[in-house]
């Protein structure tokens, strides 16, 4: 694992951090000297890694949070504040990936779940603690995006649309929060090892499979790594935008 030695101090939240990207990353900013407080639904999961990262002599702490609740976050915040204090590192990565036709009965639902999720529960985190990160003089915040916010991808109109919405927002927010000290970082994987689509199953899954075999795959600790990069770059410097592929993914 590469060293990051300016991440050593820092005070980091990770959302979805029960697996996946946002486990991985959870790890590597604790690896390199970073407090981390571990959020997701899952409180067994979260509570475990946090216990791993401890055992490998990191400072982590696991919180149960739901994005698309108001009163999950702040409670969440309250959390975090108790237990690492300010924070001056925001990862907003948990997402949900539905594939849904227009022409199916349940889509609105399945639709709403993703922008509550991939959009609005961004916006909650971001928000709730956005004192914290301007207040320390030098933050980053990194949204995890998609490469889909680009494509075309049959059924998956929605997720795509809503990564699309997270790139624009970053970009967007950078006006705003980089005069006050925040760094904005949006990053869009492509194909990646996680649970995002264990529960697509039927013909989709076999759509997905065939497109992985055909375009690859990266692992979440190529993300993680690159967040960690990114977040411990000299205070002067903004890595915006960056866009990670398997190298057969065009």
């Amino acid at each position: 694992m590469t060293n990051y030695e300016n991440l050593a101090g820092r005070t980091a939240v990770v959302t979805g951090a029960a697996s996946g990207i946002g486990a991985a990353t959870a790890q590597v900013l604790a690896a390199n000297g970073a407090k981390v407080a571990l959020l997701a639904r899952r409180g067994g999961r979260v509570t475990e890694l946090a216990d791993k990262i401890k055992a490998d002599g990191g400072q982590a702490v696991g919180v149960v949070a739901d994005v698309t609740s108001d009163e999950s976050v702040a409670a969440a915040v309250q959390a975090v504040h108790d237990a690492i204090g300010q924070v001056d590192l925001v990862v907003n990565n948990a997402g949900v990936m539905i594939p849904r036709s227009v022409v199916e009965d349940d889509a609105p639902a399945e639709w709403q779940r993703m922008i509550d999720t991939n959009v609005l529960g961004l916006l909650r985190v971001m928000r709730a603690f956005t004192p914290d990160l301007t207040a320390s003089g030098h933050a980053d915040l990194v949204n995890i995006s998609s490469i889909g916010a680009h494509l075309t991808i049959p059924e998956y109109e929605v997720y795509t649309a809503t990564k699309a919405a997270v790139t624009h927002l970053s970009n967007n927010l950078r006006a705003t929060l980089g005069p006050l000290g925040v760094r904005v970082t949006n990053i869009e994987p492509g194909m990646v090892a996680t649970e995002l689509g264990d529960q697509i199953t039927g013909a989709r899954r076999e759509f997905l499979d065939s497109f992985i075999e055909n375009a690859g795959i990266i692992e979440a600790a190529d993300i993680a790594d690159l967040v960690a990069y990114a977040t411990s770059r000299p205070a002067r410097v903004n890595l915006r935008h960056a866009v990670m592929l398997p190298i057969t993914q065009f």
